[in-house]
Order: C-alpha cells, then sequence, then structure tokens
C-alpha cells in the first residue's frame, strides 16, 4: 500500500488538491485508492459532504497515480507524470459522500492509443456504490 509521501511522487497535484490518501495496484492495468472527506477538502460544501466533481477528480488521480507507478515514478527523482481529463462519459453520482466518510474506487485502464487511455472508475462507500464512470485520460510522457 502506497501512502502519504510517496503518493506525491506519483501524482502532479499538491494541497489543497490531493485527493487520495492511498493507493494499492492490483495490477499493471488496475489499482485501489481511498479517500476520507476531511474538513480542510477543497471540494466540501457547507452541507458537510463534497461536490460530485470531486469523485471525478479522485478517479482521475488515481489513473494518474497507477500511471506513475507504472512508469516507475516511485524509484526516480523528479516531477511525476502528468495527465488531463479529455472526457467524463457516463458519470453518474448516486449520492455526496460526507464528511468523514471514506471513499474506496477502483480503476481500470482499458484501451490505449498512444498517451490516451480510456479508464473505468467506480467509487464506493463500504459497499454502497456512490459514483461510477469512464475517462479519458491523456498523459504528458
Amino acid at each position: 500500500m502506497i501512502r502519504g509521501k510517496d503518493i506525491l511522487k506519483l501524482i502532479p497535484q499538491r494541497k489543497p488538491f490531493v485527493m487520495i490518501d492511498s493507493l494499492g495496484v492490483l495490477s499493471q492495468n488496475s489499482a485501489a485508492s481511498t479517500l476520507v472527506v476531511r474538513r480542510s477538502n477543497y471540494f466540501l460544501l457547507p452541507d458537510a459532504t463534497i461536490a460530485e466533481t470531486a469523485l471525478v477528480e479522485h478517479v482521475a488521480q488515481t489513473c494518474s497515480a497507477l500511471m506513475g507507478y507504472k512508469l516507475g515514478a516511485l524509484e526516480v527523482t523528479g516531477e511525476p507524470p502528468v495527465g488531463l481529463i479529455g472526457e467524463v462519459k457516463h458519470f453518474e453520482s448516486h449520492r455526496r459522500v460526507r464528511l468523514g466518510e471514506r471513499v474506496r474506487t477502483q480503476v481500470t485502464f482499458g484501451f490505449s492509443f498512444g498517451n490516451v487511455t480510456i479508464a473505468d472508475g467506480i467509487c464506493r462507500v463500504g459497499d454502497e456504490v456512490v459514483a461510477q464512470g469512464q475517462l479519458k485520460i491523456f498523459m504528458q510522457i
């Protein structure tokens, strides 16, 4: 399990925009991450939930972390790879995640062509699916 400062070796985001607490690499094309919603979360709304867009960003950062891991970013010094969301497709938010809840997200890379990868993501709180969708990620590598 990758946590803390090691996460920052894999993704270009920095506080207050870091949306991953831990990352577990399941295979070359799949990873699981966690995020506990804290008061300091940039996307926290007045009703103590996070905006739906926060989950899109959480999935995107999980994809970025997996790509950074695949490219060996833990073993080298320098800047982590930068990824851009090219498209959000079929995104469904079933409910907003509340302050204090732990989101577990799994991403799976599908079709890739050049620096573009299609990724499916699913976010859960406990056993409940709270969001799911597909991202087209462009990696600047």
